[in-house]
Order: C-alpha cells, then sequence, then structure tokens
C-alpha cells in the first residue's frame, strides 16, 4: 500500500494534527499520544501498539514526516454514528466533495447508464477527476467514466476514509486532479462483528434494510490473517409520484417551476421569467388539440372532447402557431395541470446490493507479508425516469377513425383535414430502467521490510485484477417509428387498421391515443416486451512495484524518498440490442425482428438507444519522491521540503509529467504549523471520451430558436480518439493550529487553495451548439445538427474536445475540541466543524464569441459558495447523543443572468435577462444516539433531517446533488462485536 508509515512510537512527538471529521466522541488515546494525530493519520487497523499510521497523500516511509496536502479522516466510529445504509452518504457529506452523484442524482435518466452511481467528487470538478482508492489501489470502473462505485466496498471492514484535498497525479497518477479518497481496511480484524440497520421515512417510503457480518482471526503463531466479510442492504427507493404535481406518499413541495423563455430581448422586461404551477400548451395527460381553428380541444380518459381550461386565463388564438392569448410562450401557469410530466421521476433510486470480501495474508518473514484479497459485489437499481411518454408535435388525420365524430364534423365545418395534436401518452404506462453491476476483483500482492546499506526500505508490489459487468434494461418503452405508423390509423373494409400497406404488413396495429384506452394489441406493437438493453464488461489490469526509506541522515533529519513504477490496461466493451444500436451493428436477434418501419440505423425508441462499442488503451509510468529535512530546532522549530515526479506515457496521447513541490513549517509557536503545496497534476481521457459507443438521448422539449418551439429531439454522444491529457495547477497554502498547551483538545486548520484546469476535456451543449449556430458565432456547428428533419428524427451530435478550462478558488476550514470530563462528567464532548467556501468557479467553454461563466454559488450545480458540517457529540462508557448539522448557502439559478424586472437591458446569450435569479439554500438538523446494552451489543437511533425541510423550487431548480428530497428519515440498529 502507498503511504506514510509512522512508528507508534513516534506518536507523542508527531506535529499536531489537522482536525479530524467526527460524528460522535471517540475515546481519548493513549497516554502519551493524547494529540490528534498528524494530518488526521490513526493507527494502521488491528496493529495495536506495534502499528504504524498509514497517511493518504505521499508514498514516503518516514518517523516523523506529515504531507503538506490537506487531509480529512473519517473513521470507523463517524461512520457507525452516522448510521447511513451506505458509507458513501457519509463521506459526501464532507464541505469539500461537491457534485457527488448516488441514488438520488441520475433518476430522470434513461441513456446515461448513472442511475444508482454512487461515485465522489471532490472540489466540484466531477467524479472523473477524483481518485477513489481502496486500500492505495485502484478499482475497475463501474461505468466506462471509469469511476468505481462506492456501494460495491467491503463497508464493514473500512477503518477508515482519507480524503485528500488537492491535487495528487505525481503520487498516484491520473485522475487525482480534485484530490484522492482512500477506504483503508482493517487487514488484521479479530473476532466477530455485525451490523443490522432498518430506517423509513416520515411518508412511508424508502424502506431500508442493511445487515453486515465481519470475521477475522490469525493462525500459525500470528503469521496467517485471515479477514472475511459479507453484507446485504436494500433501500427501496422512492418512485414517481402521479401526473400533474402530485409527488410521491404526500411530499407537497413540487410546484412545477418553470424557467419561461418569452423569446423577446428588447422590450425593457426580462426575457426569462421564473414561474410556479406552469403548464404546457403543448399536450396534456389524454391528448390536446394544439393549433389551427380547433386548438384547445382536450380529450378525457374516455376520448370525449371537452375545452381544456388554459392557466393565465389564456384564450386560444387558433392559428397556425398555436398562439395562447394571455400565456407565455409554450406555457400558461395554473388552470388544467393534470397532464405536466415531471412529477413522475424517481426521487431515489431503489437499489440491492451484496458485497463479499475476503482477505488472505501470510508472513513470509517478520514484517514481510503476502496476500491475497478478493472481493466480488452486485448492485441492482431501478428507477422511473419520468410519467408517461410525452409526444408534443404530432399531426392527426381528422379522417382517422379514433377521432370522435363531433371533431370530425367541426374539422369538416373549419375546412381542415388534419390538427396538430400533442399527448402525455399516460395511457402507455410509465417506463422503468433496471441497472445490474457486478464486481470482481482479485489482488494479489507482497508488502513488507528489508535493510540493504544500513538502511530500512519498504516495498509494496501488487498485480490487481479487475472486472466490471453493467446491464442495462428498460421496460415498457415505446419504438417512435412504430409509434408514428400506429397513430396514422384508417378504416378499411370496415376494420381499422395502420394506414401505412408496408407497416401493416409487418405487423402494425392501430394506436388510439385519443384518451386512455389503447388495445392491448397495439400496445405490444408499439411497446415490445423486450425493451432497450446495454451489456458492458469493463477490465482493469494494474502492476504496481514501490520502494520507500532514508538512506540518508543530514543535518535536520532522514532524507525520505520513494520510487515506483506502474503498468495499467484499460479495456471495455458493450452491445446494445439491434432496434437502439442498429441492425447491421449487431447479430440477427429473434426477440428483436426486423421491420421495415423501424431505422436500420438504430435510434428507435423512445429513449434509451444504447450502441455497440469498445476500447483500450495503456498506461506506463514511474514515480520519485522525496522529503528533505530543512530545519529541526526548538528555536526554530521544524521544516521540511516535499517533492514528487511522475513520467506517464498513454497509449493514447504519449508522454506527460506530472509534479509536486511543497514543504510544512512546524513554527516555534506552540501548536502552529504553517504548509504549502504546488502541483502539476494530470487527467487522461477516460474510455467513455475516448471510445464512446455512440450514446443517444431524447431531448423531449428541445427549444428551437429557429422556429422559436420545442421539439423532440434525438442526442447522439459520440468518442474522439485524438483527445490529449487536462492539465491541471493545483496550489494550496494553509496554517493550522493543534493541542496548544494553553488549551489541549483544540485543533484548527485554514487552507486556501486554487485550482486551474487547461485543456479540459467537455463537450459542448446541444442548447450551445444550436445557438453558436443561430447566432451565427461558431457557424461549422451548423453541421452538427437537423430540427426539422424530414428523412427521420431531428438530431444534435455531441463529441468531446480538449477547449474547455476551469479555474477555481476557495478556502476550508476545519476546527473540533475535545473536553475530556465536561462539567465534572465521566466521559467527553465533542465539538466538530468543517467549511468549505468557492470564491470562484470559472468555466470557459473555448469557444470563440463566448464569455467565461463563474458557476460559484450557482445552486443549479455543484458549488455553492459556502457548505459547512457541524457536529456535536458527547459518549461515556453507557450511551452517546449525537447533533449534526448540515448547511449550504443561497444560491442563483445562474451567475450569467441579469435581474431586472422593468427597464431591462437588452437580453444577449452571455448576459440574458431574467425576473428572479435566487434560489434559497437549505439547513439540517440530523440527530442520533446509542445505548451499550452489553459490552459486545450496542443499540442505536438515527433521524436525519429532523424538521423535514423540503428542497429549493422544482423541478429545474431541484438539484438532488445539494438538496434532500426525501423528508425526514428514521433509522434504528444493532451492532456487535465479539
Amino acid at each position: 500500500m502507498a503511504a506514510c508509515m509512522l512508528p507508534t512510537a513516534a506518536l507523542a512527538q508527531l506535529p499536531p494534527a489537522e482536525p479530524e471529521v467526527e460524528t460522535e466522541g471517540q475515546t481519548s488515546p493513549s497516554a502519551g499520544a493524547e494529540a490528534p494525530l498528524a494530518d488526521g493519520a490513526l493507527p494502521t487497523p488491528g496493529t495495536g501498539d506495534a502499528g504504524e499510521i498509514v497517511v493518504t497523500g505521499t508514498r514516503l516511509s518516514v518517523t516523523g514526516f506529515t504531507a503538506p496536502t490537506p487531509t480529512t479522516v473519517i473513521g470507523e466510529e463517524q461512520i457507525a454514528a452516522n448510521a447511513q445504509p451506505n458509507i458513501f452518504t457519509t463521506i459526501a457529506q464532507l464541505p469539500s466533495l461537491q457534485g457527488s452523484s448516488g441514488t438520488q442524482v441520475n433518476t430522470f435518466s434513461t441513456s446515461s447508464g448513472q442511475q444508482g452511481l454512487s461515485s465522489f467528487s471532490l472540489r466540484g470538478v466531477g467524479a472523473i477527476r477524483t481518485l477513489t482508492l481502496l486500500d492505495g489501489q485502484r478499482v475497475v470502473g463501474a461505468n466506462v467514466t471509469g469511476v468505481p462505485d462506492i456501494s460495491l466496498f467491503p463497508q464493514l471492514l473500512v477503518r477508515r476514509v482519507d480524503v485528500v484535498n488537492g491535487g495528487a497525479s505525481a503520487s498516484y497518477g491520473s485522475d487525482a486532479v480534485g484530490g484522492v479518497v482512500n477506504f483503508i481496511t482493517d487487514t488484521r480484524f479479530r473476532g466477530i462483528k455485525g451490523n443490522i440497520q432498518g430506517g423509513i421515512t416520515n411518508y412511508g417510503d424508502d424502506a431500508q434494510g442493511l445487515v453486515q457480518l465481519a470475521v477475522g482471526d490469525s493462525f500459525l503463531d500470528d503469521r496467517l490473517h485471515i479477514v472475511a466479510s459479507a453484507e446485504y442492504g436494500k433501500e427501496q427507493g422512492v418512485g414517481g409520484g402521479e401526473f400533474g404535481i402530485e409527488l410521491a406518499n404526500g411530499r407537497d413541495w413540487f410546484v412545477q417551476t418553470t424557467l419561461i423563455n418569452r423569446g423577446v430581448l428588447n422590450d425593457g422586461a426580462p426575457q426569462y421569467l421564473v414561474r410556479d404551477f406552469a403548464q404546457s400548451t403543448t399536450f396534456t395527460k389524454y391528448g390536446l388539440i394544439t393549433a389551427g381553428p380547433l386548438q384547445g380541444t382536450a380529450f378525457d380518459e374516455a376520448g370525449n372532447p371537452f375545452q381544456f381550461q388554459y392557466g393565465s386565463n389564456g384564450v386560444p388564438a387558433r392559428n397556425a402557431a398555436g398562439t395562447v392569448i394571455g400565456c407565455y410562450p409554450g406555457f400558461c401557469l395554473g388552470g388544467d395541470l393534470s397532464g405536466n410530466v415531471d412529477a413522475g421521476r424517481s426521487l431515489k433510486s431503489r437499489i440491492g446490493r451484496l458485497n463479499t470480501y475476503a482477505r488472505i495474508g501470510y508472513e513470509i518473514a517478520p514484517e514481510n507479508e503476502l496476500y491475497l484479497t478478493l472481493n466480488v459485489g452486485q448492485v441492482k437499481t431501478s428507477n422511473q425516469p419520468v410519467n408517461g411518454q410525452n409526444r408534443p408535435g404530432l399531426t392527426l388525420q381528422c379522417a382517422n377513425p379514433y377521432v370522435p365524430a363531433s371533431v370530425q364534423a367541426a374539422c369538416a365545418a373549419a375546412g381542415i383535414t388534419s390538427f396538430q395534436y400533442g399527448t402525455s401518452n399516460a395511457a402507455l404506462g410509465n417506463t422503468r430502467v433496471h441497472t445490474d453491476r457486478r464486481l470482481y476483483r482479485l489482488v494479489v500482492g507482497a508488502t513488507g521490510q528489508f535493510q540493504a546499506a544500513g538502511t530500512a526500505w519498504n516495498y509494496d508490489a501488487y498485480y490487481e485484477r479487475g472486472a466490471n459487468y453493467t446491464d442495462i434494461d428498460v421496460n415498457n418503452i415505446l419504438l417512435s417509428p412504430r409509434f408514428n405508423q400506429a397513430i396514422d390509423a384508417i378504416s378499411e373494409n370496415g376494420a381499422i387498421v395502420c394506414r401505412n400497406p408496408a407497416a401493416r404488413a409487418a405487423g402494425c396495429q392501430p394506436l388510439n391515443i385519443i384518451g386512455g384506452n389503447p388495445s392491448e394489441a397495439a400496445l405490444r406493437y408499439i411497446m415490445p416486451e423486450n425493451g432497450p438493453f446495454q451489456r458492458t464488461r469493463q477490465t482493469q489490469d494494474v502492476v504496481s512495484v514501490s520502494l520507500s526509506g532514508s538512506p540518508i541522515d543530514l543535518w535536520a533529519g532522514p532524507l525520505a524518498i520513494a520510487v515506483g513504477a506502474e503498468y495499467r490496461h484499460e479495456f471495455y466493451t458493450v452491445r446494445a440490442d439491434p432496434y437502439g444500436a442498429g441492425f447491421a451493428a449487431t447479430p440477427p436477434n429473434a426477440d428483436y425482428p426486423a421491420d421495415p418501419v423501424l431505422l436500420a440505423g438504430g435510434n428507435n425508441w423512445y429513449a434509451g438507444n444504447y450502441k455497440n462499442g469498445s476500447g483500450a488503451y495503456s498506461v506506463k509510468e514511474g514515480f520519485f519522491e522525496a522529503n528533505l529535512p530543512l530545519i529541526s530546532s526548538k528555536a526554530a522549530g521544524n521544516a521540511n521540503i516535499n517533492g514528487a515526479v511522475r513520467l506517464t506515457d498513454y497509449s493514447t496521447s504519449g508522454k506527460v509529467w506530472a509534479w509536486k513541490i511543497g514543504g510544512t513549517w512546524d513554527l516555534p509557536i506552540d501548536g502552529l504549523k504553517l504548509r504549502a503545496v504546488t502541483s502539476r497534476d494530470v487527467r487522461a481521457p477516460n474510455l467513455s471520451e475516448l471510445f464512446a459507443a455512440p450514446v443517444t438521448t431524447t431531448l423531449p422539449n428541445f427549444f428551437d430558436p429557429f422556429r422559436n418551439t420545442n421539439v423532440l429531439v434525438i442526442q447522439n454522444t459520440i468518442g474522439n480518439t485524438e483527445l490529449t491529457p487536462e492539465i491541471a495547477r493545483n496550489t494550496t497554502a494553509g496554517i493550522t493550529l493543534a493541542n496548544p498547551s494553553w488549551l489541549p483538545g483544540l485543533s484548527l486548520s485554514f487552507d486556501y487553495y486554487t485550482l486551474k484546469i487547461k485543456d479540459v476535456i467537455s463537450s459542448i451543449a446541444p442548447a450551445d451548439i444550436v445557438q453558436l449556430c443561430f447566432q451565427n458565432v461558431l457557424p461549422e456547428t451548423c453541421d452538427v445538427f437537423n430540427l426539422n428533419n424530414s428523412a427521420g428524427p431531428n438530431f444534435i451530435n455531441v463529441q468531446a474536445f480538449n477547449l474547455a478550462s476551469i479555474d477555481t478558488e476557495g478556502f476550508d476550514i476545519e476546527a473540533s475540541y475535545r473536553w475530556q470530563r465536561p462539567l465534572g462528567l465521566p466521559g467527553s464532548f465533542v465539538l466538530r466543524g468543517l467549511a468549505t467556501h468557492v470564491i470562484k468557479y470559472v468555466t470557459d467553454t473555448g469557444l470563440p464569441g463566448t464569455i467565461p461563466t463563474d458557476t460559484a454559488g450557482n445552486n443549479l450545480g455543484a458549488t455553492p459558495h459556502w457548505k459547512w458540517l457541524a457536529i456535536q457529540s458527547y459518549e461515556n462508557d453507557r450511551f452517546s447523543l449525537l447533533v449534526q448539522e448540515r448547511w449550504f448557502s443561497s444560491g442563483t439559478i445562474g451567475n450569467q443572468y441579469v435581474v431586472c424586472q422593468t427597464n431591462c437591458p437588452a437580453s444577449t446569450a452571455a448576459r440574458p435577462t431574467i425576473d428572479d435569479n435566487r434560489i434559497r439554500g437549505a439547513f439540517y438538523v440530523d440527530l442520533g444516539g446509542t445505548y451499550n446494552l452489553t459490552d459486545q451489543i450496542t443499540a442505536y437511533v438515527k433521524v436525519d433531517n429532523l424538521f423535514d425541510r423540503s428542497p429549493a423550487r422544482s423541478t429545474i431548480f431541484n438539484n438532488p446533488a445539494l438538496y434532500d428530497q426525501l423528508g425526514r428519515v428514521y433509522r434504528a440498529g444493532v451492532r456487535f462485536k465479539f
């Protein structure tokens, strides 16, 4: 394991620590080591008094050394006290983690493959720029972006989690741009321990169950060490609500908030309006005629026509454009809201996970071990992206036999033969997406020490083979070409049939979308039982060797060095169904018969048009790290310089250098330390960016500025093998105060950081592609989309380039105080606080004519200006109490907007005008407690979001990466250890 190892005997000599993160009080360290450990370090799991300290963030091994990069540690007591069904949630609460995913994120998605994926994002730069390790080793990705799924980690044996807040590419390689999250397991656990937990929300949903068991022991004179664990967890999730604005199980905070584009740029009023209870004028639950002489005629479930109730006292203009007088473009306020579909998105994905883990280690000599680790895990998730399968912009013939006679007569009287139509397709039911991720991971390694040239050297060598299999299946979703043929019905020889003879010959069944009574045959025709699927296999092979020691004693202490080399090979292959991927791209499949109605090239599904693909790359790299002690005296304190360099050779893009240089200075002032580090970090393009199987996403309400209307668009995302690594510059400088003699138990730290990333791999957003063409800023983008495609579906092609840059700046504050025997009571009282302030987060697309955007404080994104976590806990030998507060500041919809109500300046793409740009923040309070039934058995309870705080405005303003959507959650359980 790559680590900084410190003998226990040196604990009392360590410089003061940066504060640890704790969610309940811990018993104090033993005498002689009462000060918190350096940089949050904890004793190596299970080693007891003879153990060492392992600190993530450096590859050096030297007594008394602390790395200059700030590191936060969460111990197993804190993890247990937070009582979450998934350790991911506990870690993601840290303020420096911004934009992490999880079971409440990506629930609107059908095609991303990231539903239910739990992955970390440090500094808001994304999960792909945060390196997550298990015992200092890489884990094969659970998605083609390369990020692992924390739900697949062996959680009960995790002794602590180190969070390195800063670049670490020189030490750990690619992806460590935002930082590193390292899970450290207990490799010397002895005994049996377990956990049984259940939970439920205040609304009676998201029922949770968790069962965990771990065993371990040593044999053969304490030379053979075996640990194993197994756990099963299930969270029912929170499904979609009803059509309209009713969320699941009585949640009342959803108000269909919509950002309305008036489409007028210079009339003194704002272009964009934020409005609640918005209702589209382009569809209803069971169908609406949206333009022409019959505009405003809606249909109930039985297919009976009635006059639709527009909000805003809107009156249909009955023109070809579908204007509603008194309403905004595309939307009215209030009225009949029953057809809105957004409340149908799952608020939390259902998840079930089964993990097994085993490690066998044998000491071939004292302090020299051969080991084998095996992880096998499975995670299944499911979500509902939205209610219905919304289809605005349809054309129906008046002669369609499903059109009521009264409407046919009105057509004749008006002299029309067809009309524009939109429906939520409520009668078709709701789509479900199911994912199944399976991890198989084997590590064989050797670690230990040897003497050479009078120096003790630490070595670590391992081979890792990881494989992840991801299956995605989508149920109850329509084939768009078949739908289009099925709704075009005629009467022939007294029977209702599809108009197209070729479609009829291929089995077309006419579909009634007037109301909610489609035939079973029609449903099976447009939504076959075998829906979209994707089968992905990813593999990762790693060979790593590192060596560290202190070969020279200098004037201020030993010179410590570390060297190492690593080889890594990443591979993936994916295959999909022929209706999505294309018939030529897939072998014949009886479950997906060819059909002349369908597009041979694929993209036939309403959503979930997965593609076939494969790709691989290899990495060869070597690193060198050194720590040079500069000062060691009572008068001047202790100071050192730490540096590292790494050369990496990517098979796809060639060689690139990463480096860091920093140092710490323990001042001759009681408990005070300075630290600073600057680094050049890299992130290589991942498999998805290089070799992405073209992913197709449906954008059902895409705004077309050329025709000032919403259209259905297919977004095709494709790879780019010409990508090069991103290059980042990280700089951190801070000061810490730990355990001063004038107030033992106090720890404080302040760290300022800047992070600048250039050559950022990013895709131009579909809306930006269209706008850049529409405004003639980048005419080349006009060649990659068609929004009025008569030959097939409307489409936009999206591809990644090294165009953008990110420039972020801020600071972290951590504080803790442990009060032993408060007010003479037995036990200890602990205060903890962590905060991150994002001063700026500027993204430059690199496109001509565009202005960099600062998203710091944009609460639709990942970086609110302020985010903090505070904990107060008391514990003694019998019980413990915990109070935890989580808060982030109010923010904006977007910092680019100009807020005004009247006398507004001209609205531009760079500085659009808006009437309301504020999104409130959130403050959550959690309570918890434990009671020791015996010395081996502890009962516990936890209440999250005690005051049932609702999220901010929704839909477009609800960010589940920040806001809690579930409400109050109750959990209780029992832990045991023998």
